[in-house]
């Protein structure tokens, strides 16, 4: 496979006025390119004006802020549930430093998470906090959107298709460089994600790589003013194994730190995933998953770390 089969597709979506003309032309034509990119490569690179630039700075600067807090303030933010207290230098990832907070759309997460690390209140962080991750989730829904009018299928999957994204988790991620100045090749090990979407935003400081589908890894260059998207288990499984949900590592190549702020788009505990009977063709594409309960998926994959964990645990086995 020549390079140009290997770069991520990226798309141009600061044209598309969501809402105002879904079900156009030329948004029936992107909800193509969406569906085409998500199956062969499992993530695109979306350049999108509709989140300021100066919003993102916001974020950054307000990441700063809050990961130069002392480490006993950081460490108030603790959670019963894997993935959302404050991890720092873990086995896994010796560098990274992340926050993960549920629901931070919701105006009272986000300013009970602000109230624990800033008692004496920090409005522009809430506020910033809240504004990020409420325009992501608004996009991670549109976006699957467009996968179901990609697929052609009845417009009743749109409003179904809401429950794969009714809870999200907002990362907050901070990847240092190594001792005396070192660059650490993994920060972060390979992995899916098991969420329905991932939407990140990077610091320009690169290092994530997905593996594709011809089992090479290939660095994603993200423009400034892009996201990158990826397709995690819970989407690969609604969509029958059509939809591939990408392997994707962070490598630290250089002398400086990476921060990274993610969106993660996924069902609640108690929500059942289900194939589309529209996406079932017995010759082509047999059913490949059951119904399942995510929250008894997820914590399945908890418990086992199995990386083919959505393969064992909901995969129909003939």
């Amino acid at each position: 496979m020549g390079s140009e089969g290997l770069r991520i597709p990226c798309l141009e979506f600061s044209g598309v006025e969501w809402g105002l003309k879904e079900g156009s032309e030329e948004w029936r034509e992107m909800s193509k390119k969406v569906r085409d990119a998500c199956e062969s490569h499992g993530c695109f690179i979306m350049v999108y004006d509709k989140v300021p630039k100066g919003l993102r700075d916001d974020m950054f600067l307000c990441m700063k802020e809050l990961f130069d807090l002392p480490e006993e303030t950081k460490r108030k933010h603790r959670s019963s549930k894997p993935y959302r207290s404050y991890n720092c230098e873990s086995q896994v990832t010796p560098l990274c430093q992340s926050f993960g907070i549920d629901d931070a759309p919701l105006p009272q997460t986000s300013q009970a998470f602000t109230n624990l690390m800033w008692p004496q209140g920090n409005p522009t962080f809430c506020e910033t906090l809240n504004s990020t991750s409420s325009k992501l989730l608004d996009l991670s829904l549109e976006i699957l959107k467009m996968i179901v009018e990609g697929y052609g299928l009845p417009k009743e999957y749109s409003s179904e298709i809401e429950e794969l994204q009714s809870c999200s988790n907002f990362r907050l991620m901070k990847y240092k460089v190594g001792e005396n100045g070192e660059v650490c090749e993994t920060a972060l090990l390979p992995h899916t994600d098991k969420s329905a979407l991932t939407i990140l935003c990077e610091n320009q400081v690169e290092g994530l790589e997905v593996l594709t589908k011809s089992n090479q890894w290939v660095p994603v260059k993200i423009p400034q003013e892009g996201f990158v998207v990826i397709v995690g288990d819970v989407l690969k499984a609604w969509s029958n194994g059509r939809l591939h949900s990408a392997t994707h590592r962070v490598m630290m190549k250089e002398v400086k730190e990476r921060e990274s702020f993610a969106l993660f788009a996924m069902p609640k505990e108690e929500v059942k995933i289900e194939v589309p009977a529209e996406l079932v063709e017995d010759n082509i594409h047999p059913l490949r998953y059951r119904p399942f309960n995510y929250g008894e998926f997820f914590n399945y994959f908890i418990s086992t770390l199995n990386p083919n964990a959505l393969e064992v645990f909901a995969g129909v086995h003939k």
